[in-house]
């Protein structure tokens, strides 16, 4: 007897469990369904009747609109959904994939619904008003959703689970964007400015030299530590910062040393990134805004100068403590040792370190890590999760007014 119920409790949180993967599955049609109605003209004209119907607030066009996107869109799309979902049940002994066409059968009752205007209720993904959250890590919220209909709509396709778009690169889209890159006559900020043009961004190189020439940059914008509150306008008109500047003492230790490190690796990025914060707007300010920072493998590694690690665990620590109440996506650039004028023994290539910047930021990684040095994966992200539980128990967040 008791083997039976055990055998008969077994089977079925097996099934449930292939229930939960069939959800999954669906998703992933429904994001492939977005896709290809982005690239193959006649699923194009039915998906334009979807972004037709919403102004930029996600306030409704009209109600006519709205009736036509879920009926010329979302019935075929959830139609797509239940029947490649009632294949795969149909083609396995599992009845638990059943659920997926459940699951899909929701989407298609109320988009019939909409369409015939005897349900109102917008989608979560839809709601009117000012974007008020970051764009969602691993599942799609507003803000997500927001950038495919308003920053770029051949990127974010995502409908739920934002996997798919980490797959294929489209969680983040770089075409069009402003980036600004601090340190663009070094190394690393030559590379990057390189591979971001390469993307279709348009790059602006803040250099000490306005004389520098810089391959990709559309703009050369002399500056230097202790000027950040002169580039707010610069700012203003960014849709991404990349703080790359740096200095390396190596070995010294005077109190000179001390200043210079401590002001250009921290207390000048940190500047700089409030500077920026300050520019990002409270409507649609969380979607098109970003921040990248470069702070190194130090903050978790020896960097053979003491000086450096100091002044760039300070910088993370910082940053770490800002994400708390961050009004944009703040990303860091974990990097391991290039090949630089600051390092050169390093062993990457700043040119392959740069393209891996940008494909991993391209999947929506927020802490980049580059390195040849297998333990920086695992305590970076136990050191970064750790203080960030400690400083969200410890501080007090920024009240807004």
């Amino acid at each position: 007897m008791w083997n039976t119920v055990g055998s008969f409790d077994a089977n079925w949180l097996l099934q449930g469990l292939w229930g939960l993967l069939s959800v999954f599955m669906v998703e992933m049609v429904r994001d492939m369904y977005h896709v290809a109605s982005h690239l193959w003209q006649p699923l194009i004209q039915l998906h334009n009747w979807h972004h037709k119907a919403y102004r930029k607030d996600f306030t409704l066009v009209s109600e006519e609109l709205y009736r036509k996107a879920h009926f010329y869109n979302d019935v075929p799309e959830s139609i797509v959904m239940m029947t490649t979902m009632a294949a795969v049940a149909l083609l396995t002994p599992l009845w638990g994939f059943w659920l997926g066409l459940l699951y899909g059968a929701g989407f298609l009752v109320a988009a019939l619904l909409r369409s015939q205007g005897l349900f109102h209720t917008s989608d979560l993904t839809h709601e009117p008003g000012p974007l008020k959250t970051l764009p969602g890590l691993w599942f799609v919220n507003r803000t997500y959703h927001w950038r495919h209909h308003f920053d770029e709509t051949t990127a974010y396709y995502a409908g739920y689970f934002t996997l798919s778009d980490k797959i294929m690169g489209t969680a983040l889209s770089l075409k069009g964007k402003t980036v600004a890159v601090t340190g663009a006559s070094g190394t690393l900020g030559r590379a990057l400015i390189k591979r971001l043009a390469a993307q279709g961004a348009k790059p602006i190189a803040l250099s000490r030299s306005a004389d520098a020439v810089i391959e990709g940059a559309v703009k050369v914008i002399p500056w230097r530590t202790g000027q950040e509150q002169e580039l707010k306008d610069v700012l203003s008109r960014v849709n991404i910062l990349v703080i790359n500047h740096g200095i390396n003492v190596h070995g010294e230790r005077s109190a000179d040393a001390i200043a210079k490190s401590l002001e250009i690796n921290a207390l000048s990025a940190w500047r700089l990134m409030e500077v920026f914060l300050e520019t990002v707007d409270n409507r649609w300010g969380p979607a098109t805004k970003e921040l990248w920072i470069n702070t190194s493998e130090a903050e978790v590694n020896p960097a053979f100068s003491p000086l450096y690690e100091t002044s760039k665990r300070l910088l993370g620590d910082l940053i770490t403590l800002r994400r708390q109440d961050t009004p944009c996506v703040i990303r860091k650039l974990i990097l391991g040792p290039f090949k630089s004028n600051l390092n050169p023994v390093g062993v990457m290539s700043a040119d392959w370190v740069a393209g891996a910047i940008v494909s991993l930021a391209k999947r929506d990684i927020r802490n980049i890590i580059v390195t040849i040095n297998p333990i920086t994966y695992v305590t970076f992200p136990i050191k970064e999760t750790m203080q960030a539980i400690y400083f969200k128990l410890f501080s007090d967040s920024i009240k807004k007014s």
